[in-house]
């Protein structure tokens, strides 16, 4: 197949390849940006027990009634309790426990007093002013309820979500295995950054770029380097991942020049499912299965490396992953900047959305990988299109930023 709609290309590849289902359990400490594999339910309630929120004493607030300043209630101490610790005793009445922040309290006591606002002398305690049940009290299940949800099937877990069950005493979870992709460039041009560049060589910005963009999308990519301009080396090197990753991407040596070695290695590895995909920049999308492996070869590039991954690449592995979050969402915003180039075929030019509106860069060339700095959205301008004017209606596609 040749030359694909966006949207026939993504629900193509959708349709061959798999959500991972495979799962396993992890500790705690390792979970932070993983999937749920299942739903977490409270076991108890948090706090599990009535606690003091500060430093202070603690009894029945109803003997503080009709007491002030001239007539003071007393309570004689008969204990202390830190947090941590637990008194089993009732309190009676006409005494108090000495009771530190976090600390239970105990039966026969129903609110807490600040230390500094009573009067201590020796093992009693006077209280100069009346107290309503209840004040300085926190309640058992303040926070969580036993059999509260905490965290559903799917989640994907934040710092807050770790802290949460934490505190409810998981120490693993079951969360669904990771996406697993292998990422490689193409191109004896490529010299990786530190290295001297020689006349006719550039640095390997895409590797950088995408590694870097599918951790931002919580994924680990492992990376294979650059790939020479020899297909069947290249391929070899392909084929030691079949079935060791679910996804291998790479970027370059697939349009139609010498040394776009990608259909050789297909050849070489696989089967392909189509070439080409309706769109600029980006266009000569190359996709394949080898084994269970799905491939996919995007340009080379750099704009068009990164409007292809984020269009096509980003909802097959939001496919396989089960994390619909990153996905791009399409919005309507109107232009601040006119765009003066006609455009034949679909394009899409990168954009800086905030508050309805989207600017645009200067530089919109398919090599040009500055302007991609602080660009959230892609204008998606509809083949046949004229020039566009400021004010101008459009359709965007909105990138995923981790908040």
């Amino acid at each position: 197949m040749q030359n694909l709609s966006l949207e026939k290309a993504v629900d193509f590849l959708q349709a061959h390849c798999q959500r991972v289902t495979a799962v396993e359990e992890v500790p705690l400490l390792s979970a932070w940006g993983r999937i749920l594999a299942e739903d977490y339910i409270a076991p108890f309630a948090n706090p599990p027990f009535d606690r003091s929120p500060l430093d202070g004493y603690t009894f029945a607030a109803e003997e503080t009634a009709g007491h002030d300043a001239d007539n003071p209630a007393q309570f004689k101490i008969i204990g202390e309790e830190c947090a941590g610790d637990f008194f089993a005793e009732e309190v009676p009445k006409g005494c108090a426990l000495r009771i530190m922040t976090g600390g239970a309290i105990p039966q026969g006591c129903n609110c807490v007093v600040r230390q500094e606002d009573v009067a201590v002398d020796g093992d009693t305690i006077r209280v100069p002013f009346g107290i309503e049940p209840y004040t300085n009290f926190c309640f058992a299940g303040e926070d969580i309820q036993k059999g509260t949800k905490l965290a559903k099937k799917g989640t994907k877990l934040t710092a807050a979500h770790i802290g949460v069950l934490a505190s409810m005493g998981f120490a693993m979870v079951k969360v669904l295995g990771n996406v697993r992709i292998a990422l490689a460039s193409t191109g004896d041009e490529l010299v990786s950054p530190g290295q001297p560049l020689s006349p006719g060589k550039i640095y390997n910005s895409n590797l950088y770029l995408l590694a870097s963009r599918l951790q931002e999308l919580g994924f680990a990519p492992e990376i294979v380097g650059t790939l020479p301009d020899d297909a069947g080396e290249a391929a070899r090197i392909i084929q030691g991942y079949r079935d060791r990753v679910d996804v291998f991407l790479t970027t370059g040596g697939v349009s139609i020049g010498k040394k776009d070695i990608m259909h050789g290695v297909v050849e070489n590895v696989g089967q392909r499912l189509f070439w080409q995909v309706a769109m600029k920049p980006g266009a000569p999308v190359l996709a394949y299965t080898m084994g269970e492996t799905l491939g996919l070869a995007l340009s080379g590039n750099p704009f068009a490396a990164c409007a292809t991954f984020e269009l096509i690449a980003v909802p097959v592995l939001a496919h396989i992953s089960g994390n619909d979050k990153i996905l791009p969402q399409r919005a309507q915003a109107v232009l601040t900047d006119a765009f003066p180039k006609e455009s034949r075929g679909r394009r899409f030019i990168r954009g800086y959305y905030e508050n309805g509106k989207v600017r645009l860069p200067e530089q919109h060339s398919s090599g040009s990988l500055f302007s991609m700095v602080g660009c959230n959205a892609f204008v998606d301008i509809p083949a046949g299109t004229g020039k566009l004017a400021k004010e101008t209606e459009v359709d965007i596609m909105r990138l995923y930023r981790v908040k």
